[in-house]
């Protein structure tokens, strides 16, 4: 396995996601449990991408829960279609909030948190796992973070579910 990340100074976002997303691939293709790999795969974007908070939460039927993450205290449950996280799972659609403060019912796990990107992994129709990344900065996500991380969660769903 791979223990050291590396990722060029000075890339725009897009370069940066182009060198990180094969090297978590590689990571996550080495091994088996969910557990580990939503683990590291929180670790390398913290790591390498500088967000806020990254993290995963996993629908156990009745609600989301909290699963690996990197960054401050988080909120540990989330109700299917409350705050961005359940409004994401329920529509099975990624949310891009450029200012959290002015999403309706916004759920506030810090403060500082200012804006988000939400992926869900959707198989067989229900909402498996979500992809949670929180930003200090107002407006910070676009359809490139969109872009790779599905790609990301695509892989993560041909891993460790059956997708079709």
């Amino acid at each position: 396995m791979a223990e050291s990340l590396y990722i060029t100074e000075g890339l725009s976002r897009e370069q940066a996601y182009e060198e990180l997303i094969p090297q978590i691939e590689a990571v996550i293709s080495a091994e088996t449990d969910l557990i580990a790999n939503l683990a590291n795969i929180s670790a390398m974007l913290k790591e390498a991408m500088g967000f806020f908070w990254i993290g995963f939460y996993r629908w156990n039927g009745a609600e989301l829960v909290l699963g690996p993450f990197q960054g401050p205290l988080a909120c540990t449950r989330i109700a299917m279609g409350k705050g961005v996280c359940g409004s994401s799972a329920e529509r099975q659609e990624t949310l891009i909030v450029p200012d959290v403060e002015l999403f309706p019912g916004h759920i506030a796990c810090s403060a500082l948190s200012r804006s988000e990107i939400v992926v869900p992994l959707v198989v067989n129709e229900e909402t498996q796992l979500i992809l949670d990344v929180d930003s200090d900065q107002v407006d910070d996500f676009s359809p490139v973070d969109q872009k790779y991380l599905e790609r990301l969660m695509k892989k993560v769903g041909e891993l460790h579910y059956r997708t079709p």
